[in-house]
């Protein structure tokens, strides 16, 4: 068991942490959502229509270039409505669920990568490089498995994981049977797991520590022509539990999380679930609209107060949405309570404890101050303002050298918060790694 040490990031510590680890149920629901765009890479075609009863487990669509890659349902119930965007782009894919729930039995007579595949688990994994759903007809040189979540107010993975934990050595057996490298988990010191045929290994250090690309390139960095895998323990168990049961598992733990939240608690919820049926009744009244963001509020998606749970979250935070707002002195004010991560204000003096933040950019966009605030909040060994300014002008060459194949815009979510030039860093990553993408394939 190897201990890293990381020294670059930041622990945000927002007002709205989860004090308890009592597990309640959400409310109930009748309704549930799917949406495309959160598994990156795939390009849908429906397999379902409106009005046709699926099982949990059942395809509602897959990859236009590759059949066997599957995104399912996660209840039993009929299809309901297909929402469609411009171009009759699909935006949702919303199920009715059965009073009685009912699962998909899958073969685990075929190959385990096909088994995977067309269970949708395989759609809840990525992709280095490019950050995408992964190939099924590509081999990993390891596959990475990240324990621990060190965003903003995230959950405890080992509190998520809870029972299935007993599923675990069947995932590492699963998985260790795709590459032809190692199964790497990435663990905090305080909750260490040790699974038979997986390497482990101990990050120390703030956030991003929990991100699987930091983890990869603190381990063992992706090179050009090289490809790694990479996914969460919750997922590790779910097909753990897949090739022992011949079910998918799509039930899960939520945090909902922030300082809009009166009670920060754990929900039981199943994947997809009504935003509504987690914060219902559990918002602050204080006058104040509330952005509800599915995930951590660095990398999360805002959705609506009607909108569902996104498929890769098992978080939602709840932050006050604040357009404008008349302060004595504005950016130039002594108040203590202000927050800077570059000690602008007296706040620092206190530690800059358990601060509350609203969706206020306090900015606009302008040139990149090479000052290396990037590097500082990036425990990845690569030029990352070098690298922003290569994705922006497409210089293909730099952008190899520097380190594009190993990153991800989730590994650069706090540089884009602590970002003195107000860019839209995760926005410019994802860019660029889709035209990269486009260009080398």
């Amino acid at each position: 068991m190897a201990s890293i040490n990381l020294k670059k990031g930041y622990d945000l510590d927002l007002r709205g942490k989860i004090l308890s680890d009592t597990v309640a149920d959400a409310a109930p629901s009748s309704l549930y959502a799917i949406v495309p765009d959160d598994f990156t890479g795939i390009i849908p075609r429906l397999d379902v229509a409106e009005g046709d009863h699926v099982d949990a487990g059942i395809a509602l669509f897959h990859h236009k270039d590759n059949e066997k890659l599957k995104v399912t349902s996660p209840v039993s119930g009929v299809i309901k409505q297909v929402v469609r965007g411009e171009r009759r782009k699909i935006l949702s894919i919303v199920i009715e669920a059965d009073k009685e729930h009912t699962d998909f039995k899958h073969d685990l007579s075929q190959p385990a990568i096909d088994v995977l595949a067309t269970s949708g688990l395989l759609a809840m994994m990525r992709q280095r490089p490019y950050d995408i759903v992964p190939n099924p007809a590509a081999q990993p040189r390891d596959i990475f498995i990240t324990c621990f979540d060190s965003a903003p107010l995230a959950p405890d993975l080992g509190l998520v994981l809870g029972e299935n934990r007993q599923y675990l050595e069947k995932g590492v057996e699963v998985l260790s049977g795709l590459t032809s490298g190692k199964v790497y988990l990435g663990c905090r010191a305080e909750n260490v797991i040790e699974v038979a045929g997986a390497e482990t290994n101990v990050f120390k250090g703030p956030h991003p520590a929990g991100n699987a690309g930091v983890q990869v390139a603190n381990v063992k960095p992706v090179n050009k022509g090289e490809v790694v895998w990479t996914l969460d323990v919750i997922t590790l168990a779910r097909i753990g539990k897949l090739f022992a049961k011949g079910v998918v598992d799509f039930s899960t733990t939520v945090a909902v999380t922030g300082s809009q939240v009166k009670e920060p608690r754990y929900l039981r919820a199943t994947m997809g679930c009504p935003i509504s049926s987690l914060i219902s009744g559990n918002l602050a009244d204080n006058g104040t609209e509330n952005r509800i963001i599915s995930g951590n509020v660095l990398t999360g998606v805002a959705v609506a107060a009607d909108s569902y749970l996104r498929a890769p979250y098992r978080h939602v935070t709840v932050i006050p949405e604040i357009d404008k707002k008349d302060e004595f002195m504005g950016w130039a004010s002594l108040s203590p309570r202000k927050f800077s991560v570059y000690r602008l204000f007296t706040s620092w003096l206190t530690g800059n404890r358990n601060v509350t933040l609203d969706s206020r950019l306090k900015g606009g966009e302008r040139a990149i101050v090479m000052a290396g605030e990037y590097d500082r909040m990036l425990p990845m060994d690569i030029y990352a303002e070098f690298l922003i300014k290569a994705i922006i002008t497409f210089d293909i060459d730099k952008m190899e050298q520097l380190g594009i194949y190993e990153v991800a815009p989730e590994d650069f979510a706090l540089a884009e918060f602590a970002d003195t030039s107000k860019l839209e860093l995760q926005r410019i990553v994802r860019e660029g790694l889709d035209k990269m993408r486009k260009e080398m394939e």
